[in-house]
């Protein structure tokens, strides 16, 4: 698959609901961020204050923080289709109803919870926020750069893979807790589904012929 390396697609079963169920074969583990392409696709822009609310939970972890509700609008031309992964923020991935059912709803539920989205103006259109709760001590500190004061955000990551949860499609880190990172079985299956429509970049690959991308968190 273009852009995504280090890691074969998993093989996909149906479960009793018709929802596709993900199983997850590591070769070669990898970590990627995924955002929109800039392409001629529509992209939900969060409400403010509940991003604001989102990033609080993430950040602090505090049971009266975690969002109930996100809204958001959809922002490019009209005459554009809409994107199935529709939110270049870091911590707010967004799918689509058809993208959920293809990838299999109950594999993204292991990393979080799917929380319908309200968009303004658009109320038969069906997108979840995967609000990711599995927040996994796994980046090697001492081979990683030193995360950044404000946000925590590590430039040049380096994961234990004692430690990394190869199983899930995603999680988050306590020093960088306010981004999902995707592993590469779930990224390579998410853009085999969207076509041209997902960007990821390559965080780190313990493939040595892999080239993690220079600023994966940097627009």
């Amino acid at each position: 698959m273009d852009g995504v390396e280090g890691q074969s697609a998993p093989d996909t079963t149906t479960n009793t609901n018709g929802d596709a169920m993900t199983e997850t074969p590591e070769k070669s583990p990898a970590v990627y961020r995924l955002l929109p392409r800039l392409a001629e696709y529509q992209q939900l822009t969060p409400n403010s204050w509940d991003l604001r609310q989102l990033k609080r939970w993430q950040r602090l972890g505090a049971e009266e923080d975690r969002p109930v509700q996100f809204r958001a609008e959809w922002a490019g031309e009209r005459n554009w289709p809409k994107g199935d992964f529709p939110s270049g923020y870091p911590g707010a991935p967004i799918l689509s109803r058809r993208l959920i059912d293809r990838f299999g709803g109950d594999a993204l539920r292991t990393a979080g919870t799917l929380l319908p989205v309200d968009i303004e103006g658009a109320k038969g259109d069906e997108y979840h926020l995967l609000l990711v709760e599995q927040v996994v001590d796994c980046l090697d500190l001492r081979r990683s750069s030193k995360p950044k004061k404000l946000n925590g955000e590590v430039k040049n990551a380096v994961y234990r893979t004692d430690a990394l949860p190869a199983h899930l499609p995603a999680f988050r880190l306590p020093q960088f807790a306010g981004a999902v990172q995707w592993n590469g079985w779930a990224a390579e299956r998410l853009v085999e589904l969207t076509g041209d429509q997902i960007e990821a970049r390559l965080c780190w690959s313990e493939s040595p012929t892999a080239v993690p991308h220079p600023d994966p968190w940097g627009l």
